[in-house]
């Protein structure tokens, strides 16, 4: 039996991450995800395009589409559903992640 993934995409976060690789001024090889220590509750997400896997990092592959999940973020977000959404105020990745303790009232930021 195969191990479960670090984290999880749902198809709207495929097809998100699929259009930015798209519209990228130069070539990506997938999405980065990192936490950074910020943000009113502590932890918050990074994103950033990523031209090459960095050495520890943990890949997920959905449907061509290629996560790189930071070796310091792992311990966080495991067991995350990555999704993103859309409606007439914002658009953003957001994450349903078993880990966090405390969520800031936008979201934005997490504890542990």
């Amino acid at each position: 039996m195969a191990a479960p993934q670090l984290i999880t995409l749902t198809d709207s976060a495929v097809d998100r991450i699929k259009h930015l690789m798209a519209s990228s001024e130069k070539p990506v090889a997938g999405l980065r995800v990192a936490v950074s220590s910020r943000g009113c509750s502590g932890l918050s997400y990074v994103f950033e395009y990523a031209e090459q896997k960095k050495g520890l990092e943990e890949e997920i592959n959905v449907d061509g589409v290629r996560v790189f999940v930071d070796a310091a973020a792992i311990m966080f977000l495991i067991g995350s559903e990555m999704d993103y959404i859309e409606d007439k105020l914002e658009s953003k990745f957001v994450f349903s992640n078993p880990n966090a303790k405390n969520v800031c009232g936008c979201g934005e930021s997490f504890s542990v």
